[in-house]
């Protein structure tokens, strides 16, 4: 059985996305992000990179992850 990673790197995103619409609040350090959706470093690392370039994320000072349009 041949797995499109196209296809799980969607899904995935999908529910990176949905887990910080749920959770407006939510910050997320890479490591926190890597144990919440089961990733390794450099795919997790990836898929957080292409949310912050999409304008969906932003990385605070601390290093965490949050939703871009959630207050400073």
């Amino acid at each position: 059985m041949e797995v499109d990673m196209q296809m799980v790197g969607d899904a995935v995103l999908a529910r990176m996305r949905g887990e910080y619409c749920e959770m407006p609040g939510l910050k997320l350090t890479a490591p926190q992000a890597r144990r919440l959706w089961g990733l390794d470093a450099p795919v997790c690392d990836t898929l957080l990179h292409d949310l912050v370039e999409v304008g969906f994320l932003r990385r605070c000072a601390d290093g965490s992850f949050v939703r871009a349009d959630a207050r400073p």
